[in-house]
């Protein structure tokens, strides 16, 4: 069990005690990111990770909205579509000149 102190900083939000059970392996990894100098305490190594986390949620977030563009610009545009025939086809050449 790790308990954290968010140490309060004028550019974070006010902090407050978390008390956390990880399995020994994380437990572990936490300790050996301090021991190395990495991290001064624990509790920046677990603000370090869930950074990591929120940064990669807007990343995928946006990648989603991105993809959710093309689909609907592609069921709302006049273009010619293709069979299901000519994407195989397509498939097929490509792959083939790809040495696979």
């Amino acid at each position: 069990m790790i308990y954290l102190i968010m140490a309060t900083e004028k550019h974070i939000h006010p902090t407050e005690k978390l008390n956390i059970t990880l399995p020994h392996e994380m437990i572990q990894m936490i300790q050996d990111k301090v021991g190395s100098g990495d991290y001064s305490c624990k509790s920046e190594v677990i603000r370090e990770a869930l950074w990591l986390l929120q940064t990669q949620e807007t990343v995928q977030a946006g990648k989603l909205a991105a993809l959710k563009t093309k689909v609907n610009q592609s069921i709302n545009s006049n273009g010619p579509s293709l069979n299901a025939e000519e994407v195989f086809e397509r498939l097929k050449k490509r792959h083939s000149q790809s040495g696979t």
